[in-house]
């Protein structure tokens, strides 16, 4: 017979009286946007309720588990303002938070399970997979039925085993949760899975009921694609007589409408979002948005900082339907979010991205020319590699009806603007400015005429941040009046 004692000990250290929710992660490799997407809504449900979140390593697949992955949570975690309360670098009440360093509470509790007559030992040969998933065939498991004393005396003289749940015959079993309602199986449609693996190691489906008990979690956010395993997991809470949670099952985030979003497809984890250019508030704010949408007077309202977010999630808002990753809907959000940056901030996040291809003019004069003109920080090293180095252009882009310019018009306003520049004393934006509005009137032509050619001949390229006056005065008298008797050339 087991000690009591244990389980009593450890349902004294519970902590109890309001909201607690976990992120699980396994340390499989990068935090994809459906896990991001877990995480954001768990610690919003933490954060709204006041309540405690938890971050938890969910190990026990030891197979799968990638080297470095742990400090990607960590970091993905730390970046996006998602921290928590309870894990395991700062510890907490119902530590430890890592899995495999449980191990013998698992044992322990599919031991009590087999004595309760809940589970069974089962001595037959499975593969491993099987023994992960619990899929097996239906026919009736030999080992179901023999009697506790004989299975425990092949345990005692060393013959392996797992422990199966042993689910009841016949019947049904409902449980509910917060987004799907009720929903009631048949007993008859769900398999005996393993609990405990011959390693000594828990199944997921196992080690996760245990340890959100024993860590007090009061609501549960993960996947739909586990609907299927929550009547089982009922069946286990009712076996220890324990509080069932609040499930929160959340429907997948699409790459289409056929297809789930995969790594193995190309499709974008947090990190490479970042890495592409993607502020990390924009893509929070888009991944809470991926099957949730606010109530009442803030139903309109696309744009929420992260505090905003805590106030306004409500679990009503969340979807049954799958959701649709959208990266141009990405791009729009993430445009707004440059925008909304103060030119400091921008100027920071900017400058990386700026000396990736200018070395020889100050990121602080070419960051304002961008930030009304960049949807992502990654376009920035195309759109200013003219500055360090004139490109090789075609007289073809001098040619713009708009501006009523020909190769022809842009060499009698090239002629005109490069003695005009040069005798420029002081060189300021206002002077440069001045001096070309006042030779377009002196030309007698709009002043877009002559902006053409002279901007077409700074860049090189028919699309620049920033107009021909903050490009020249950028680039500097000297280099500005090369470039342009460069441009009259080609005319």
């Amino acid at each position: 017979m087991l000690d009591l004692n244990y389980f009593e000990a450890m349902e004294a250290k519970i902590p109890k009286g309001k909201v607690r929710t976990r992120f699980a992660p396994s340390p499989t490799g990068y935090m994809h946007v459906g896990n991001l997407r877990t995480a954001l809504y768990t610690w919003l449900i933490a954060r709204h309720a006041g309540g405690t979140f938890i971050l938890r390593i969910e190990d026990t697949d030891q197979a799968r588990q990638v080297e470095g992955a742990e400090e990607v949570i960590y970091r993905t975690m730390a970046e996006c303002g998602l921290d928590h309360d309870e894990g395991p670098d700062i510890g907490g009440p119902v530590a430890p938070y890592i899995q495999s360093q449980r191990r013998d509470t698992y044992g322990k509790y599919a031991r009590l399970l087999v004595e309760r007559g809940h589970a069974y030992y089962c001595f037959c040969e499975k593969t491993e997979s099987e023994e992960d998933s619990g899929e097996f065939g239906r026919a009736p498991d030999p080992c179901r039925d023999l009697p506790l004393e004989e299975a425990q005396a092949r345990v005692d003289a060393g013959e392996p085993f797992v422990i199966r749940q042993k689910i009841p015959r016949g019947g049904t079993t409902t449980f509910q949760d917060a987004i799907f309602g009720d929903i009631t199986v048949e007993n008859d449609t769900l398999d005996d899975q393993v609990l405990l693996k011959r390693d000594g190691l828990p199944t997921y489906n196992f080690a996760n009921v245990i340890d959100d008990h024993l860590m007090g979690i009061t609501h549960v956010v993960r996947g739909s694609e586990y609907l299927s395993s929550a009547p089982k997991y009922n069946l286990l809470y009712q076996a220890f007589g324990w509080d069932i949670p609040t499930y929160v099952h959340c429907s997948p985030v699409m790459r289409d409408a056929q297809n789930k979003m995969s790594k193995r497809h190309g499709d974008p984890s947090y990190e490479d979002l970042r890495d592409q250019g993607y502020l990390t508030p924009a893509i929070l704010n888009y991944v809470a948005l991926l099957g949730w949408s606010p109530k009442g007077e803030l139903a309109e309202q696309e744009i929420f900082s992260l505090p905003e977010l805590v106030q306004a999630f409500e679990l009503n808002g969340v979807s049954k339907s799958p959701a649709i990753f959208d990266l141009d809907k990405l791009t729009h959000f993430n445009a707004l979010y440059l925008r909304a940056l103060s030119p400091e901030a921008f100027l920071q996040a900017a400058e990386p991205y700026i000396r990736q291809t200018v070395k020889n003019y100050a990121p602080g004069l070419i960051a304002p020319l961008l930030q009304a003109r960049c949807e992502k920080l990654t376009d920035i090293p195309e759109k200013v590699d003219f500055f360090d180095t004139l490109p090789d252009y075609g007289v073809d882009l001098f040619t713009n009806k708009k501006s009523k310019c020909t190769p022809e018009v842009a060499k009698r306003m090239l002629d005109a603007a490069i003695p005009a520049l040069e005798g420029l004393t002081d060189w300021t934006q206002e002077n440069i400015h001045n001096c070309l509005t006042t030779l377009a009137e002196q030309l007698e032509v709009k002043t877009a005429t002559l902006m053409w050619p002279v901007r077409i001949s700074a860049a090189g390229k028919a699309v620049t941040p920033g107009g021909a006056v903050e490009i020249c005065h950028i680039l500097g008298r000297e280099e500005t009046v090369r470039r342009l008797k460069l441009g009259a050339e080609k005319c």
